[in-house]
């Protein structure tokens, strides 16, 4: 039998987190960050393979105002180009917060002042932790 992993995108316009479940979608954890450039689509398809990825979680931002951001239309489009490349389900899943509780848990948990300044590490920990709500709330 074949695992079934998650992996989880955080989208910034400069970086993207990456994190991956386990093998029995039990949790996630931060994987790496990636430049928000045109080599994306081919070193996220890489980790697909390499992974073994059935399902895809994109981390996306709601806001109470129902209007739509620059940031949630990029998304939208991540989203479509991600189905028609890759051919997994992709699901959104509330992000609110992610990146703020990440950099509080980095806080907490890394003692080295100058690999707290490293902004990808926050990325890669914003989506474990989207990844981790979504394996907690949602997943079945």
């Amino acid at each position: 039998m074949q695992a079934e992993r998650y992996l989880a995108i955080d989208y910034g316009m400069k970086r993207i987190g990456i994190a991956i479940s386990d093998p029995l979608n039990i949790f996630g954890y931060p994987l790496k960050t990636l430049v928000n450039n045109k080599n994306f689509y081919k070193e996220l398809e890489k980790l697909v393979k390499e992974y073994q990825i059935t399902k895809i979680i994109l981390g996306y931002p709601t806001r109470d105002d129902n209007i739509k951001s620059d940031l949630m239309i990029r998304i939208e489009e991540l989203k479509k180009c991600l189905e028609g490349a890759l051919k997994l389900p992709i699901e959104y899943y509330d992000e609110i917060y992610s990146s703020k509780l990440a950099s509080q848990n980095i806080l907490e948990s890394v003692s080295s002042k100058k690999k707290r300044q490293n902004k990808g590490l926050v990325d890669m920990h914003a989506a474990a932790i989207i990844l981790n709500d979504y394996i907690k709330f949602t997943a079945k």
